[in-house]
């Protein structure tokens, strides 16, 4: 008997249902389906103009989309393949059913093929249950597809970590095995019962139990596990910040970087104590100019021997430092810059106590101001260019204590004039080059 017929007929080549339980209130389901035409194959050529001119004509018998009846209250449905997402799909649902009706890429015709993915989540207490001190999971064996057939179907049962004695019941024959599955926070990995059966009709699409025994202590693993790995993690920050890492304390260059240090804090104190020295000589000038505008000679007197005791007690300071500097190998660099700072502030220092000593002695003559003041004007000349280069070698010494290269550098610093003066200095020789005017003091390495 021979007849025409064009309704389509859907065969699932291979079907692979992914049912994974989590006692976290969801069941999900994934199917991957490599679906084929059955019908008779098509022969020429294709054209989507003409087919979409006169499908029921050109495309009689192909099936542009699929109908599938999930089970109600499913939630999170997609259908996607290979290439990502497809929207060729509608999704309907009310408190009987969830109705999804899918188009696949391109009308379906004898012969031709496709592969894709559904997916979607199902409440978990509306198909587990617990009976006997087990629980079992009751539900559907077979696709949801509408009059679709199936010639291999794998069913794989994903039950949670920690399930034993599992068991299944099954209207019918089946292949079954299990198997075991590594997820996310997995230890020994999730138990998977696997059931196959060939030649699968509507007809099959019955329910199916999964039986297993479950520990509610089990459930903890996983939030255990997470909240472990964050207090170890912090644990572990908190440990690194305050260990020592360094290689070895014997080590040549963490000696070399601890002796440098050393030097740097000693270059420190140096400096601060030839700072407390100049505030010294600034308080002697002061005295000076008390002395000029009041006439009292002997507080100028008790003046210059309260700053001679506090000199010599920064003098005591200085010696230990320069001995340690002497005997330090990682303050040779500086050393020399250093042993001539001090050697300049001690002139500078002879200066300021000869002038000192030729007003007061004037004043003591009773001497008018003008001839005191001829008297002591090579002198100021004199400490004024000494004092200049007191401060030079403070810039020089603060330089190659916080490890600055040995090249030029320039410091511009504001004279007397208002007009900024450039020195050069390398190697310890200083020029001066006049710049425009400026409003404060730069230094540029």
């Amino acid at each position: 008997v021979h007849f025409e017929s064009n309704l389509p007929f859907a065969v699932a080549h291979e079907l692979v249902r992914e049912i994974e339980i989590s006692h976290w209130g969801n069941v999900q389901v994934t199917e991957h389906y490599k679906l084929i035409h059955g019908g008779a194959q098509s022969k020429g050529e294709f054209s989507r103009l003409d087919f979409q001119a006169r499908p029921n004509v050109r495309g009689a018998s192909a099936f542009r989309y699929l109908v599938a009846n999930l089970p109600p209250r499913a939630h999170s449905v997609y259908y996607r393949d290979e290439i990502g997402n497809i929207s060729t799909s509608h999704l309907r649902g009310d408190s009987k059913k969830t109705e999804l009706l899918i188009e696949p890429r391109y009308p379906m015709f004898g012969g031709w093929r496709t592969a894709f993915t559904v997916g979607y989540g199902l409440p978990l207490q509306d198909f587990l249950f617990e009976s006997d001190g087990k629980r079992f999971l009751n539900i559907t064996f077979s696709s949801p597809m509408v009059e679709l057939v199936i010639d291999a179907l794998i069913v794989k049962v994903v039950l949670p970590e920690g399930s034993s004695d599992i068991s299944v019941a099954a209207p019918f024959p089946v292949e079954q095995w299990q198997e075991t599955k590594i997820s996310h926070l997995d230890i020994d990995g999730r138990p998977v019962v696997v059931l196959k059966k060939t030649n699968v009709v509507p007809e099959h699409n019955q329910f199916f139990q999964v039986y297993y025994h479950f520990s509610q202590l089990s459930m903890l693993r996983e939030p255990l596990m997470l909240i472990s790995g964050f207090f170890f993690f912090f644990v572990a920050c908190i440990v690194y910040m305050h260990a020592d890492i360094s290689i070895s304390k014997s080590s040549a260059s963490y000696l070399a970087k601890q002796q440098w240090e050393e030097v740097q804090a000693v270059i420190q104190q140096v400096q601060n104590i030839i700072s407390r020295c100049l505030t010294t000589h600034d308080n002697l000038e002061a005295s000076l100019r008390d002395l000029s505008r009041t006439g009292n000679i002997q507080a100028c007197k008790a003046a210059r021997k309260a700053a001679d005791g506090l000199l010599k007690e920064l003098s005591k300071e200085l010696k230990p430092l320069l001995t340690f500097l002497q005997s330090s190998p990682s303050a040779a660099q500086v050393l020399p810059k250093v042993e001539e700072l001090v050697a300049k502030e001690r002139e500078l220092q002879e200066k300021v106590m000869v002038k000192h000593s030729t007003v007061v002695d004037g004043y003591e003559k009773k001497l008018g101001a003008r001839d005191i003041e001829n008297r002591v004007a090579l002198q100021q000349q004199k400490l004024t260019a000494l004092r200049q280069e007191v401060d030079d070698l403070l810039d020089i010494t603060s330089i190659r204590a916080n490890n600055c290269p040995r090249r030029w550098q320039v410091v511009l610093q504001q004279d007397c004039r208002g007009i900024l003066v450039k020195k050069e200095i390398k190697m310890g020789q200083a020029s001066k080059l006049d710049l425009s005017r400026a409003g404060k003091c730069l230094m540029i390495f």
